[in-house]
């Protein structure tokens, strides 16, 4: 019998609350070396490598960047990536003379009926699944155009999160940019004779978190172009090989609708964890989704 190694995914849930620290412990070092260690007792201290102007413009900006960059990573977190509706079934074009597909049909006997074209099913979850909908191995669960799952933000990143998920990268990039910019002269410091203030103890956290960001800027800024090339184009990380087996991808209505999408037509929602009201209502159709992604957002039964 064929090992399967997806039967231990779920054991990575168990990561949950390490990965969230793990997360906080990175901005508290950061927070750290930036505003307690180095900018600022600058802002009392004249002369020194930080000046009053530069240390009081690098505190606005990190905490600035800070705040979004929480803001995102709880959305993401704590929200939903987008569940199969309950009982959710097919659609059924009664004016065309359809039936519904699974009528009279046991779901058991989809299983063994590979051949079935009409709808699509999940082995693990015994139910259909919509288009765009796959089945999670660490969740347990069908997620809504999933992307995947990711441990950093302990949740899968899927048709309600996704856009929350591309804001954190974003802000992550820019804080921890920001952070290797500020440090780097503290940092060129240690290679040379200049005077640098602090303990040892503070000084090798500078040089740490100099490392760390630099480290997470670079890495960051990688997925952050993956994922908006992806948007560019209407596909998932998952989809991306189906798309480059497809002639044409059907999901792909241009640049620009791709992207609202995603992210909404409203422009003043774009770089906040959130959407307008309207976006909200008409959820499913920018999704390019054909159900609901709530009970609570549309009338009509699932």
């Amino acid at each position: 019998m064929a090992w399967n190694v997806f039967k231990f995914c779920t054991s990575l849930r168990g990561l949950g609350s390490v990965m969230i620290l793990l997360v906080l412990g990175v901005v508290g070092v950061s927070y750290y070396a930036v505003v307690l260690t180095n900018f600022g007792p600058a802002l009392y201290n004249s002369g020194g490598i930080a000046s009053l102007s530069s240390s009081l413009a690098v505190l606005i900006l990190f905490h600035s960047l800070l705040v979004m960059l929480l803001w995102c990573y709880f959305a993401v977190v704590f929200t939903d990536p987008g569940i199969v509706p309950p009982n959710w079934r097919p659609t059924v074009d009664e004016e065309r003379g359809e039936a519904d597909p699974l009528n009279g049909v046991e779901l058991s006997n989809l299983q063994s009926d590979p051949s079935n074209q009409l709808i699509r099913y999940c082995r693990k979850c015994s139910q259909p699944k919509p288009a765009r909908c796959h089945h999670c191995s660490v969740c347990g669960r069908c997620v809504l155009k999933m992307d995947h799952h990711c441990i950093w933000v302990v949740n899968c990143v899927g048709a309600l999160n996704y856009k929350y998920f591309i804001l954190f990268l974003f802000y992550t990039f820019l804080e921890t940019t920001l952070v290797t910019i500020s440090l780097l002269p503290y940092f060129i410091a240690f290679f040379t004779d200049e005077e640098i203030p602090g303990t040892p103890g503070t000084l090798a956290t500078t040089f740490l978190t100099f490392v760390l960001n630099l480290a997470f800027s670079l890495s960051v800024f990688g997925f952050l172009i993956m994922h908006l090339s992806l948007v560019a184009a209407n596909t998932t990380t998952i989809e991306a090989y189906e798309k480059k087996t497809t002639p044409k991808w059907r999901y792909d209505l241009g640049t620009r609708k791709n992207f609202e999408q995603v992210f909404g037509t409203d422009k003043r929602y774009w770089f906040i964890p959130a959407y307008a009201e309207e976006n909200i209502r008409r959820m499913p159709a920018l999704q390019g989704l054909e159900y609901p992604l709530r009970p609570d957002f549309d009338s009509q039964e699932c």
